[in-house]
C-alpha cells in the first residue's frame, strides 16, 4: 500500500498593480476576461454560492480540473473560494483561497492568500506559490494595458 499523507500549508502573494480596483476585480469576475489569464470556465457562476469549474491540459497530458465554490465576494474588494484540484482521478489537493484589493496610490494592491492541504506529494506548497505567482504576473500584464 502506497503512503498517504497530507501536507498542511498557507502561503501569500502579493502584486501591485498600475490599474484600478475595479480593474482587477473585473478580471476575476467577468469570465471572458479571466479566460484570458486563467484557464476558461467551462462553468462560470460568479456569485456567493456559485461555481467554477474548468477541466483540460495538454494534448497528451494528464487533464486538469478545477472546481471551485465562491464563499464569500466583497465587490472590488475580496473574493473567497474553496476549490479542488484534480490530476486525471486523483484529488491532488483542497484549498481556501483569498483575494483581498486594496487601493494603494492609483493602484491596486492585491494580496492572495492559500490555505491548503495537499494530498500524497502530487502537488506541494512551493509549487503552487511558485504557480500562483505566474497566475497573477499574468493577471498583471492583462490588467495594465
Amino acid at each position: 500500500m502506497n503512503e498517504r499523507f497530507v501536507k498542511h500549508a498557507t502561503f501569500v502573494v502579493e502584486r501591485t498593480y498600475q490599474a484600478s480596483a475595479e480593474r482587477v476585480f473585473e478580471a476575476w469576475a467577468d469570465p471572458e476576461v479571466k479566460g484570458k489569464w486563467f484557464s476558461k470556465p467551462d462553468q462560470f457562476e460568479f456569485r456567493v454560492g456559485g461555481r467554477e469549474y474548468s477541466s483540460g491540459g495538454p494534448p497528451e497530458g494528464p487533464v486538469f480540473t478545477f472546481d471551485a465554490v465562491y464563499q464569500d465576494i466583497l465587490t472590488n474588494q475580496r473574493i473567497v473560494y474553496t476549490y479542488t484540484l484534480d490530476m486525471n482521478e486523483t484529488r491532488m489537493s483542497v484549498s481556501t483561497t483569498t483575494i483581498e484589493l486594496f487601493e494603494a496610490e492609483g493602484a491596486t494592491k492585491l494580496v492572495f492568500t492559500e490555505q491548503g492541504a495537499f494530498f500524497d506529494g502530487h502537488d506541494t506548497p512551493e509549487i503552487r506559490e511558485h504557480g500562483t505567482g505566474e497566475m497573477l504576473d499574468a493577471l498583471g500584464k492583462l490588467v495594465e494595458e
